[in-house]
């Protein structure tokens, strides 16, 4: 069972961000006289990190500081809008715990920012379960570049193929797949079919870990 480890990233996965994170996106953008429509947040904004998105939304060159401040500028939009309603994705605690007490080891690979991470993490009180977080800060190239699972799996002192990642968005599905990792698709965004995982649940109440692990090696 210890041979295999659990990789969770965090929007869509372990709390239902996306629809509140649509809300400040689509706010950001206004205010600075852009449009984002249902199909630019799929393809260009979901799973990726601020500096990625945010270039991409301007179209200039900009400075690690600019990109900083806007990008937490929108976050600062979205917990203020979520911090009011935030929750677990449901099972999600209790499936931590079971994986816990087996021995199953666990990690974060997320594209947000520390300062989301933190702001989830103690609101759902969970970060003991995980003995490596890496967010948008500890990569070169966000998702679908494979580099953030990659660097999860040395952390862990394991290979890809031994780190189940828990994914919700096309470009974190994408990620996870080429840095060799098998994934679990996590319906919150996106249909089974649009994820293209050869297991998707819509809550961690479905499987247990020791379930999961048998039905994914």
């Amino acid at each position: 069972m210890n041979s295999f480890a659990f990789v969770f990233d965090m929007d869509g996965v372990m709390v239902d961000t996306n629809p509140y994170h649509k809300i400040a996106l689509r706010q950001f953008a206004e205010k600075y006289g852009y449009t984002l429509t249902e199909e630019e947040l799929i393809k260009k904004i979901y799973g990726r990190t601020n500096k990625d998105w945010i270039a991409n939304l301007f179209q200039r060159p900009m400075t690690a500081a600019e990109l900083a401040a806007f990008g937490e500028e929108k976050e600062a939009m979205f917990r203020a809008i979520y911090e009011k309603i935030i929750g677990e994705v449901n099972g999600l605690t209790a499936f931590l715990e079971e994986a816990h007490s087996q021995g199953i080891k666990m990690a974060i690979g997320t594209s947000a920012p520390r300062s989301n991470v933190d702001f989830v993490l103690k609101h759902i009180g969970i970060e003991k379960f995980f003995s490596v977080i890496l967010d948008e800060s500890h990569v070169t190239l966000g998702k679908p570049n494979p580099e953030i699972y990659i660097k999860c799996a040395q952390h862990l002192n394991l290979s890809p193929t031994q780190c189940i990642v828990f994914e919700d968005s096309l470009s974190g599905v994408a990620s996870a797949k080429a840095a060799g990792c098998p994934v679990v698709g996590v319906a919150t965004t996106h249909t089974p079919q649009e994820l293209g995982t050869g297991i998707v649940i819509n809550d961690f109440t479905e499987w247990s870990p020791t379930e999961l692990i048998h039905r994914m090696t």
